[in-house]
Parts: structure tokens; C-alpha cells; sequence
């Protein structure tokens, strides 16, 4: 599944909803869109970016313009109708979680069930856009919805996971080896894996993913510090970072152009 062992690797570029104060990412259109190209430069693959509602066409072409980063577009808690714009704007991947979200955050608190009627609609709507399903995994009843679409034959392989850990909330699981090698046992055939992880078990669970052939997401909204009690300068030192961490374990990272075959992207 994996051209030449590459490691693919995902920069978020929201804000922190567990460290508000940091405030070390983009809060209008064009810093975003610098903020994007930056971690391109410094060696992203995808850039997981909350289109902005109402400039969602905009963004995306904005960032084409200037890169040719796979660009991931977030917000999985919303509603199909309420991303209508998402979907005209054509991006090359769209977050969509399997199971119901339940987060607490500093300032929010996110509930919000999807049903399997909802991800069905999300299969249909993603084919005729010619848009690649990222399909979050927050549990092993995640993969029960996930087969559930493919014996339907409502996709096409590889499937594409986010695997989350430590995000706070009724959905919460421990950031820690045996909770990721327990989704890895369960694991549907024909899917390849990223790692989200919130908080400062970054590092630990992405070289444990680096080491089993899976993926790593790093960024603001995940994790904004270089390390323990340090902010990143930006998402590029982040991303910077994790490039160089991967290469010392042996695996070099994608390019947009590596990832598009590997994500089986049209």
C-alpha cells in the first residue's frame, strides 16, 4: 500500500481547542493560506484545513494557486447541508467521522450524532465530486460503520482512517501503544492509517505508527508545541520537525504528487 515504505504526513492548520491561549495559527483567509504553503514547503503531504464558510472555493483555489499540497477539508462535526460549500469547492480529500462526536474542549463542547443514513449520503455525494473519503476512527465501532459502507459497496479501496486518540470527551481513548495496536488488530482489510493525537503523547504514538508502516497528522489543532510547555513559532516547525524524525526512522515523506498514488486519488 505504501509506495516505497514513504510515510504520509498530514499538517493541521486550525486552532488549539484544548490550549486556546496559545494563539500560534492563521485567523483570516491569508495568513491561512500562507500558513498552508508554508508547511507545504516544509515538507507536508496533505493540509487539513477548515475551509472557511462562505470562501470555501476561494481557499482552495488560493492554495492550488500557489502549491500543489493535497488539501484534506475539515470539520467533520457539521452537517452535509452546512457543507455545501465544501463540496463546490472540489477539494482532493473530505474528513467525515464514523461514529457520533462527544467533545469537551476549554470554550466548547461538541455533540453531535451521524447516522448511517448521514455516512451513506457522504459516499454518494463524495463519488459524484470526485472527492476522497477520510474517514475518522475514534473507536473499533467506527470500523463497524466503515465495513458497513463497504459491504454495501458504497466505496472504493484503499480506505482512508485517521485513527484519534486523547481528544477529550465521551469518544475520548488513551493515547498509549496497546490502544493503537488494538485498532490496528481490528483494522478492515484494504485501509491505510494516520494518527491524530491530542496533548503530549504526540510524539510517542506518531514513531509507534512511523514504526508499524502508518501515517502521522501533527499541527495546531492537534498539538500546538514544539515540545512540553514550548509553543511552535508556526505549523511549518512543526511539520518540519516531524519530517525530520521520520527520515531518522528510515522513512522518507510523501510528496503531494507520492501521496496521490499511494490515497489512490483520481
Amino acid at each position: 500500500m505504501l509506495e516505497n515504505n514513504k510515510m504520509i504526513l498530514t499538517a493541521t492548520t486550525a486552532n488549539s481547542w484544548i490550549y486556546p491561549e496559545v494563539k500560534n495559527w492563521a485567523e483570516n483567509l491569508d495568513d491561512l493560506v500562507k500558513d498552508v504553503v508554508e508547511c507545504y514547503e516544509a515538507g507536508a503531504t496533505i493540509a487539513h484545513v477548515h475551509l472557511p464558510r462562505g470562501q470555501e472555493v476561494e481557499t482552495v483555489n488560493r492554495i492550488r494557486e500557489q502549491c500543489d499540497v493535497i488539501i484534506q477539508g475539515g470539520m467533520s462535526s457539521d452537517i452535509i447541508p452546512d457543507r455545501k460549500g465544501d463540496f463546490e469547492a472540489k477539494p482532493d480529500m473530505l474528513s467525515i467521522i464514523l461514529n457520533h462526536h462527544d467533545e469537551h474542549f476549554t470554550q466548547i463542547r461538541v455533540n453531535r450524532l451521524h447516522t448511517l443514513d448521514e455516512l451513506e449520503e457522504y459516499c454518494i455525494k463524495c463519488k459524484e465530486s470526485r472527492i476522497k473519503p477520510e474517514w475518522e476512527v475514534w473507536n473499533t465501532g467506527s470500523y463497524w460503520n466503515l465495513n458497513y459502507l463497504i459491504n454495501k459497496d458504497l466505496l472504493e479501496p484503499p480506505h482512508v482512517l485517521t485513527l484519534f486518540f486523547n481528544w477529550p470527551g465521551g469518544t475520548w481513548s488513551p493515547p498509549t501503544a496497546d490502544e493503537y495496536l488494538h485498532r490496528l488488530k481490528y483494522m478492515p482489510p484494504q485501509c491505510m492509517h494516520t494518527v491524530s493525537i491530542m496533548g503530549e503523547n504526540q510524539t510517542k504514538i506518531a514513531t509507534l505508527a512511523i514504526s508499524h508502516g502508518g501515517n502521522v497528522r501533527v499541527g495546531t489543532e492537534d498539538y500546538p508545541f514544539i515540545k512540553k510547555s514550548v509553543p511552535a513559532e508556526n505549523n511549518a516547525q512543526i511539520v518540519a520537525r516531524m519530517v525530520r524524525i521520520s527520515k531518522e526512522m528510515g522513512r522518507e515523506v510523501a510528496d503531494p504528487s507520492q501521496g496521490r498514488k499511494i490515497l489512490g486519488l483520481k
